[in-house]
């Protein structure tokens, strides 16, 4: 009977150290999970710190800042905020567009703004955005309208299968910014809902959105016309219109977020560039659960583009309401995923 005992105790024994022999490798991979830096890509600063304490303050239950998961929502700005905007991606997409249109429209030589499109001066479309966007929503109208969503989605897949960067000769998708790819993915670690919220078009962005940021076709908030359902030849299709178009820009970003989403983010970010983003980050600011605002700032001539707006109002509203402001030079360790 002691013999048996031993025994039994020996198996025991022996079948627990292999056990943790086991589970040995598991938990120093837990342990070594826990303590990556889920922000590798940012510099440690003010900036990364106040991120980090933001998302461990609202999502730490019990605690004073708490934020239920259904109200973590984060909206972000594309061009300049997520990815490079120096040229603006959808302005080539358009000027692509209307060069293959061109021969069948020999009057564009002359007649504005085709002219300024053709002869690829996008500095015009900027300027015009920057005043109203009347011209550029009428580029967008005619590049992208009058066909169906299936046809366009083709010429932007197309586009972005051939089209590259003129200063940095890679395709415009890999021209993400890597700090900010890695801050949705940390939010979306952390049950945040992650929302594009831009003045590009909406059917244009949620071509690229899931591969390039992982944000999902229906949470992307963008410029959009009444798309059409109706029968050609035979087939039911959705076609692209420009009738009752909706400039998701400016004081309009908030209206929009509110007809897609519903609620009021505790997170928004933009950028410095023509005030476009003003409106949504003081939107979310105004939310009554605690909240956080990111503006990026585009100081860093030497990896990517410095510029300024001239009236610097994106700049003092940051500083009169107590937004944190990204200045890539020094907040950003690396710029693009292929750095």
């Amino acid at each position: 009977m002691i013999q048996q005992a031993m025994l039994g105790i020996g198996l025991t024994l022996m079948l627990a150290v292999s056990t943790m022999a086991q589970e040995q490798p598991l938990a120093s991979s837990v342990i070594s999970t826990q303590q990556a830096d889920p922000l590798g890509s940012w510099n440690d600063g003010p900036t990364k710190a106040a991120i980090l304490q933001f998302v461990q303050d609202v999502t730490k239950e019990g605690g004073p800042k708490f934020g239920p998961p259904e109200q973590r929502i984060a909206t972000f700005d594309n061009d300049g905020t997520l990815w490079c905007e120096q040229p603006v991606v959808q302005f080539e997409f358009a000027i692509h567009r209307i060069k293959a249109m061109a021969g069948d429209h020999p009057e564009w030589k002359e007649l504005e703004p085709y002219q300024s499109v053709l002869a690829a001066d996008v500095q015009r479309l900027v300027d015009d955005l920057a005043s109203g966007g009347h011209e550029f929503l009428k580029v967008i109208e005619t590049s992208h309208a009058g066909m169906s969503v299936e046809e366009f989605d083709r010429h932007v897949k197309e586009f972005f299968a051939t089209a590259k960067h003129s200063k940095f000769d890679v395709a415009y998708t890999q021209l993400a910014y890597a700090p900010m790819v890695e801050l949705l993915a940390y939010l979306r670690a952390n049950g945040f809902k992650t929302y594009i919220c831009s003045g590009g078009g909406i059917d244009f962005m949620r071509v690229i959105s899931e591969e390039t940021y992982g944000i999902v076709p229906e949470n992307v908030i963008g410029t959009n016309g009444r798309n059409e359902f109706k029968q050609v030849d035979g087939q039911w299709q959705l076609f692209k219109t420009a009738d009752h178009l909706f400039f998701n820009d400016k004081a309009t970003k908030p209206t929009g977020i509110d007809l897609h989403i519903g609620r009021k983010p505790i997170l928004a970010g933009g950028n410095v560039r023509s005030g476009g983003d003003i409106g949504m980050l003081t939107y979310c600011h105004s939310n009554t659960l605690p909240s956080f605002q990111l503006l990026v700032n585009h100081d860093d001539d030497n990896r990517e583009f410095a510029y300024a707006e001239k009236d610097n109002a994106s700049l003092k509203a940051a500083k009169a309401q107590g937004w944190n402001v990204v200045n890539m030079k020094t907040d950003w360790k690396t710029m693009f995923s292929n750095d």
